[in-house]
Protein backbone atom coordinates (compact mmCIF):
# COMPACT_ATOMS: atom_id res chain seq x y z
CA UNK A 1 0.00 0.00 0.00
CA UNK A 2 1.50 3.30 -1.07
CA UNK A 3 -0.53 5.41 1.34
CA UNK A 4 -2.99 4.88 4.19
CA UNK A 5 -6.75 5.19 3.61
CA UNK A 6 -8.62 8.21 4.96
CA UNK A 7 -10.92 6.68 7.55
CA UNK A 8 -12.44 9.90 8.92
CA UNK A 9 -12.44 12.56 6.19
CA UNK A 10 -14.43 15.03 8.29
CA UNK A 11 -11.55 15.13 10.78
CA UNK A 12 -9.04 16.16 8.10
CA UNK A 13 -8.40 19.93 8.37
CA UNK A 14 -9.86 22.29 5.76
CA UNK A 15 -7.11 24.28 4.07
CA UNK A 16 -9.47 26.60 2.20
CA UNK A 17 -12.38 27.01 -0.19
CA UNK A 18 -12.49 28.34 -3.73
CA UNK A 19 -14.38 31.59 -3.15
CA UNK A 20 -12.35 33.23 -5.91
CA UNK A 21 -13.91 31.07 -8.64
CA UNK A 22 -17.26 32.09 -10.19
CA UNK A 23 -20.36 30.01 -9.72
CA UNK A 24 -22.03 28.53 -12.80
CA UNK A 25 -24.89 30.93 -13.66
CA UNK A 26 -28.41 29.71 -12.95
CA UNK A 27 -29.27 30.09 -16.64
CA UNK A 28 -26.65 27.44 -17.45
CA UNK A 29 -28.21 24.89 -15.07
CA UNK A 30 -31.63 24.61 -16.71
CA UNK A 31 -32.47 21.37 -18.55
CA UNK A 32 -32.38 23.16 -21.90
CA UNK A 33 -28.96 24.70 -21.22
CA UNK A 34 -27.55 21.39 -19.99
CA UNK A 35 -28.76 19.61 -23.11
CA UNK A 36 -27.11 22.26 -25.29
CA UNK A 37 -23.81 22.10 -23.41
CA UNK A 38 -23.50 18.32 -23.70
CA UNK A 39 -24.64 18.37 -27.33
CA UNK A 40 -21.84 20.84 -28.19
CA UNK A 41 -19.10 20.43 -25.54
CA UNK A 42 -16.53 23.21 -25.06
CA UNK A 43 -12.79 22.80 -25.24
CA UNK A 44 -11.93 21.79 -21.68
CA UNK A 45 -10.02 19.29 -19.52
CA UNK A 46 -11.01 17.67 -16.21
CA UNK A 47 -9.31 19.22 -13.20
CA UNK A 48 -9.16 15.96 -11.26
CA UNK A 49 -8.69 12.86 -13.46
CA UNK A 50 -8.49 10.48 -10.51
CA UNK A 51 -7.65 9.85 -6.87
CA UNK A 52 -3.94 9.48 -7.60
CA UNK A 53 -2.20 6.21 -6.80
CA UNK A 54 -3.84 2.88 -5.99
CA UNK A 55 -4.32 0.70 -2.94
CA UNK A 56 -4.28 -2.51 -4.98
CA UNK A 57 -2.17 -4.15 -7.66
CA UNK A 58 -5.16 -5.70 -9.42
CA UNK A 59 -5.88 -4.82 -13.02
CA UNK A 60 -8.15 -1.81 -13.57
CA UNK A 61 -11.87 -2.60 -13.82
CA UNK A 62 -14.47 -0.60 -15.73
CA UNK A 63 -17.35 0.95 -13.80
CA UNK A 64 -20.04 3.54 -14.42
CA UNK A 65 -22.18 5.85 -12.32
CA UNK A 66 -25.24 7.91 -13.12
CA UNK A 67 -25.19 11.65 -12.41
CA UNK A 68 -28.99 12.13 -12.12
CA UNK A 69 -30.10 15.75 -12.51
CA UNK A 70 -33.74 16.12 -11.50
CA UNK A 71 -35.70 18.70 -13.50
CA UNK A 72 -37.83 20.45 -10.86
CA UNK A 73 -39.68 23.62 -11.80
CA UNK A 74 -37.99 25.39 -8.90
CA UNK A 75 -34.54 24.39 -10.13
CA UNK A 76 -32.37 21.44 -11.06
CA UNK A 77 -31.18 19.14 -8.27
CA UNK A 78 -28.73 16.26 -8.06
CA UNK A 79 -29.97 12.93 -6.73
CA UNK A 80 -27.38 11.22 -4.51
CA UNK A 81 -27.29 8.17 -2.26
CA UNK A 82 -25.81 7.42 1.14
CA UNK A 83 -24.39 3.91 1.34
CA UNK A 84 -25.21 1.62 4.23
CA UNK A 85 -22.78 1.46 7.14
CA UNK A 86 -22.03 -2.28 6.92
CA UNK A 87 -20.62 -2.37 3.39
CA UNK A 88 -17.02 -3.43 2.93
CA UNK A 89 -16.22 -0.59 0.53
CA UNK A 90 -17.13 3.09 1.08
CA UNK A 91 -19.49 2.38 3.97
CA UNK A 92 -21.72 5.33 4.85
CA UNK A 93 -20.32 7.51 2.08
CA UNK A 94 -22.25 9.77 -0.28
CA UNK A 95 -22.15 8.47 -3.83
CA UNK A 96 -23.77 8.34 -7.24
CA UNK A 97 -25.73 5.20 -8.07
CA UNK A 98 -23.54 2.88 -10.11
CA UNK A 99 -21.10 0.02 -10.10
CA UNK A 100 -18.91 -2.38 -12.05
CA UNK A 101 -19.50 -2.96 -15.76
CA UNK A 102 -20.75 -6.51 -16.18
CA UNK A 103 -20.12 -8.66 -19.30
CA UNK A 104 -23.78 -8.44 -20.32
CA UNK A 105 -23.79 -4.63 -20.23
CA UNK A 106 -23.58 -2.89 -23.59
CA UNK A 107 -21.28 -0.13 -22.39
CA UNK A 108 -21.16 2.43 -19.61
CA UNK A 109 -24.64 3.84 -20.18
CA UNK A 110 -26.20 0.39 -19.83
CA UNK A 111 -24.25 -0.18 -16.60
CA UNK A 112 -25.26 3.18 -15.11
CA UNK A 113 -28.93 2.63 -15.91
CA UNK A 114 -28.95 -0.96 -14.64
CA UNK A 115 -27.16 -0.12 -11.40
CA UNK A 116 -29.42 2.88 -10.78
CA UNK A 117 -32.52 0.75 -11.19
CA UNK A 118 -31.09 -1.97 -8.94
CA UNK A 119 -29.86 0.37 -6.20
CA UNK A 120 -32.64 2.94 -5.93
CA UNK A 121 -35.43 1.72 -8.22
CA UNK A 122 -35.34 4.73 -10.53
CA UNK A 123 -37.14 3.57 -13.66
CA UNK A 124 -35.47 4.20 -17.01
CA UNK A 125 -38.59 5.83 -18.38
CA UNK A 126 -37.80 8.84 -16.18
CA UNK A 127 -34.18 9.11 -17.37
CA UNK A 128 -32.82 11.03 -20.37
CA UNK A 129 -29.09 10.50 -20.87
CA UNK A 130 -27.52 13.70 -22.23
CA UNK A 131 -23.80 12.89 -22.16
CA UNK A 132 -20.87 11.83 -20.05
CA UNK A 133 -17.76 13.15 -18.32
CA UNK A 134 -14.19 11.81 -18.71
CA UNK A 135 -13.28 8.59 -16.97
CA UNK A 136 -12.28 8.99 -13.31
CA UNK A 137 -9.74 6.53 -11.87
CA UNK A 138 -10.09 5.56 -8.21
CA UNK A 139 -7.56 4.27 -5.68
CA UNK A 140 -9.39 0.93 -5.79
CA UNK A 141 -8.47 0.52 -9.49
CA UNK A 142 -11.88 1.33 -10.95
CA UNK A 143 -12.07 3.38 -14.13
CA UNK A 144 -15.41 5.12 -13.64
CA UNK A 145 -17.47 6.61 -16.46
CA UNK A 146 -19.84 9.32 -15.12
CA UNK A 147 -23.01 9.21 -17.24
CA UNK A 148 -24.98 12.45 -16.98
CA UNK A 149 -28.77 12.33 -17.26
CA UNK A 150 -31.82 14.49 -16.79
CA UNK A 151 -34.53 12.92 -14.64
CA UNK A 152 -38.20 13.70 -15.00
CA UNK A 153 -39.93 14.23 -11.61
CA UNK A 154 -42.79 12.02 -10.50
CA UNK A 155 -40.67 8.92 -9.91
CA UNK A 156 -40.95 6.58 -6.93
CA UNK A 157 -37.75 5.16 -5.47
CA UNK A 158 -37.29 1.69 -4.00
CA UNK A 159 -33.94 1.50 -2.23
CA UNK A 160 -31.86 -1.65 -2.07
CA UNK A 161 -31.73 -1.90 1.72
CA UNK A 162 -28.44 -3.81 1.65
CA UNK A 163 -26.53 -1.14 -0.30
CA UNK A 164 -28.40 2.16 0.10
CA UNK A 165 -29.42 3.74 3.37
CA UNK A 166 -30.88 6.93 1.92
CA UNK A 167 -31.44 8.86 -1.30
CA UNK A 168 -31.60 12.66 -1.22
CA UNK A 169 -31.37 15.68 -3.50
CA UNK A 170 -29.01 18.67 -3.44
CA UNK A 171 -29.57 21.85 -5.48
CA UNK A 172 -27.24 21.76 -8.47
CA UNK A 173 -26.59 25.49 -8.02
CA UNK A 174 -25.09 24.78 -4.56
CA UNK A 175 -22.73 22.16 -5.96
CA UNK A 176 -21.73 24.30 -8.94
CA UNK A 177 -20.58 27.16 -6.68
CA UNK A 178 -16.87 26.69 -5.79
CA UNK A 179 -17.38 28.75 -2.63
CA UNK A 180 -18.85 25.48 -1.28
CA UNK A 181 -15.86 23.39 -2.43
CA UNK A 182 -13.64 22.83 0.60
CA UNK A 183 -10.04 21.71 0.19
CA UNK A 184 -8.55 19.26 2.69
CA UNK A 185 -4.93 18.21 3.19
CA UNK A 186 -4.06 14.80 4.62
CA UNK A 187 -0.41 14.16 5.46
CA UNK A 188 1.35 10.97 6.45
CA UNK A 189 4.96 9.89 6.69
CA UNK A 190 6.32 10.22 3.20
CA UNK A 191 3.46 11.98 1.47
CA UNK A 192 0.45 14.23 1.33
CA UNK A 193 -2.99 13.91 -0.23
CA UNK A 194 -5.53 16.58 -1.05
CA UNK A 195 -9.25 16.06 -1.55
CA UNK A 196 -12.40 18.11 -1.93
CA UNK A 197 -15.60 18.11 0.10
CA UNK A 198 -18.95 19.79 -0.46
CA UNK A 199 -20.85 19.53 2.83
CA UNK A 200 -24.61 19.98 2.44
CA UNK A 201 -26.86 20.74 5.43
CA UNK A 202 -30.47 19.60 5.14
CA UNK A 203 -33.28 18.36 7.40
CA UNK A 204 -33.03 14.68 8.25
CA UNK A 205 -36.46 13.08 7.66
CA UNK A 206 -35.54 10.17 9.91
CA UNK A 207 -34.94 12.58 12.81
CA UNK A 208 -38.05 14.71 12.49
CA UNK A 209 -36.44 17.33 10.27
CA UNK A 210 -33.44 18.05 12.51
CA UNK A 211 -30.63 19.48 10.34
CA UNK A 212 -27.81 17.11 9.51
CA UNK A 213 -24.69 17.28 7.37
CA UNK A 214 -24.33 15.23 4.22
CA UNK A 215 -20.55 15.10 3.74
CA UNK A 216 -19.93 14.82 0.01
CA UNK A 217 -16.24 14.08 -0.56
CA UNK A 218 -13.71 11.93 -2.37
CA UNK A 219 -14.45 10.62 -5.86
CA UNK A 220 -18.02 11.94 -5.78
CA UNK A 221 -16.86 15.48 -5.01
CA UNK A 222 -14.04 15.22 -7.55
CA UNK A 223 -16.40 14.20 -10.35
CA UNK A 224 -18.71 17.07 -9.38
CA UNK A 225 -15.72 19.41 -9.57
CA UNK A 226 -15.08 18.12 -13.10
CA UNK A 227 -18.73 18.80 -13.93
CA UNK A 228 -18.22 22.34 -12.64
CA UNK A 229 -15.21 22.80 -14.92
CA UNK A 230 -17.19 21.44 -17.86
CA UNK A 231 -20.13 23.79 -17.29
CA UNK A 232 -17.93 26.80 -16.49
CA UNK A 233 -15.61 26.36 -19.50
Amino acid sequence: MSRPPILDPQAVPVSGADHHLPAVPAAALTPEALRRRFAAPPDWAPEIPGDGGRFTQRSPAAAAVLVPLVMHEAGTTLLLTRRTAHLRDHAGQISFPGGRVEPEDEGAIATALRETEEEIGLAREHIEVIGSLPIYTTVTAFEVSPVVALVRPGFNLTLDAFEVDEAFEVPLAFLMDPAHHQRHRFSWEGGERQFLSMPWIAPDPAEGGVPREYFIWGATAAMLRNLYRFLAA
